[in-house]
């Protein structure tokens, strides 16, 4: 791409013809739950609603607790996580339980335990999603406990590999996440061990993999997720497949390993626009510490390659010597006894989002090249 042809894509990047779709709050009427009334959208045949834990453009994420938590035949743990919307707005969250059934069964994906309509104070009916809880809270509050200064190599390997497990899963299974980061990549207690597995959630954005539309949207690109996370061929085609998972994956891993996010500079990047100007720009890379083992650099180079066809399989990426040995993917999974919580203990919280190193830089190993894909546009309800 010459120099003028960047700079007509950067400004079509920014035009009002050209629309994202990113997981910021609407500007909905949320005053109920605001005013910390916790039940006003009614409890559930076997589960009370606790308190709200997150809130998103898709509505609202509640603990939950069993009313009966010693029931012998109870399909539900003792503490679950609950999305919830009136049914009138919630077709986000039923797509999302749709995804879900479809690629249940593995360990590190968020796991969904069904789903309930229930009656608000108000009348209004509400649908819920009953999911997982992760008591640990995301990996996005990991990094930030770290203070900008990066997980242990060794905590960034066991996580990275519980995060491709998963990929891999739902990549088998013919689904794109598009948008993987590190506040929709939960920690789920690992019972008997006295750590944490983590686990991807949120799939309100994820889409079957190869669907095309077979004429391009007059509004013309419609990104899905969050623009720090974004693979150049999607800003720049405005094409989401499985290798911008990878994109992600890459983006994510870099953020465990230093602490700050890819595109981070000395003037912290706070607009979407300038991100975006970044990712789309093919002189402009990211920098990598020189203290990260060769291995590191290696998997960061194989997820982060701009060329599409040079960027590893979430397959390809379980056999790299980064994630290679960590643990046995073929271990029978064993079902875990739900652990008890004191509801009233768990307060709110940013457990559910929606939203300069010293150091050689190394350039992207494959220069970029979207011949492999047509100029495609997706809308957000596609599945």
């Amino acid at each position: 791409m010459n120099s003028n042809e960047l700079k007509m894509n950067k400004r079509s990047l920014f035009d009002e013809e050209n629309v994202y779709e990113v997981k910021k709050t609407k500007k909905r009427d949320w005053k109920l739950v605001e005013n910390n009334n916790m039940y006003d959208y009614g409890d559930g045949v076997a589960w009370f609603r606790g308190a709200m834990i997150g809130k998103g453009s898709f509505g609202c994420v509640f603990v939950a607790s069993l009313k009966n938590p010693k029931a012998r035949y109870s399909s539900y743990p003792s503490v679950m996580a609950v999305k919830s919307a009136e049914v009138s707005v919630s077709g986000s969250i039923q797509k999302e339980k749709e995804v879900m059934d479809n690629i249940r069964g593995c360990r590190n994906v968020i796991k969904c335990f069904g789903e309930e309509i229930t009656n608000g104070e108000n009348g209004q009916m509400v649908y819920n999603l009953l999911l997982e809880y992760g008591s640990g809270g995301t990996l996005a509050d990991v990094i930030k406990s770290c203070k900008g200064e990066g997980l242990r190599e060794v905590d960034v390997r066991r996580y990275a590999r519980s995060i491709v497990v998963g990929l891999n899963h739902i990549h088998k299974k013919g689904y794109v996440h598009c948008d993987l980061k590190p506040e929709n990549i939960l920690l789920v207690s690992s019972y008997g061990k006295g750590d944490f597995v983590a686990k991807i959630g949120d799939f309100g954005l994820a889409k079957r993999a190869n669907r095309m539309k077979k004429k391009k949207n007059k509004l013309g690109c419609y990104w899905r997720g969050t623009p720090m996370y974004f693979s150049p061929e999607a800003v720049i085609n405005g094409v989401q497949e499985q290798p911008a998972d990878i994109w992600a994956v890459g983006c994510i891993v870099f953020q465990m390993l230093t602490g700050k996010p890819i595109w981070f500079s000395d003037q912290e990047l706070v607009m979407d626009e300038d991100v975006l100007s970044r990712i789309c720009d093919e002189n402009v890379s990211p920098f990598v510490s020189s203290t990260l083992s060769a291995e590191a650099i290696s998997f960061l180079k194989g997820c982060l390659c701009r060329k599409v066809m040079c960027r590893l399989t979430a397959n390809m990426l379980l056999n790299h010597p980064f994630l290679k040995g960590l643990v046995d993917d073929n271990a029978k999974e064993i079902e875990e006894p739900h652990e008890v919580f004191d509801i009233n203990a768990i307060t709110s919280s940013s457990s559910f989002s929606d939203d300069d190193n010293d150091g050689d830089s190394w350039p992207f190993s494959c220069s970029d090249d979207s011949s492999s894909y047509n100029s495609v546009s997706f809308r957000s309800d596609e599945t």
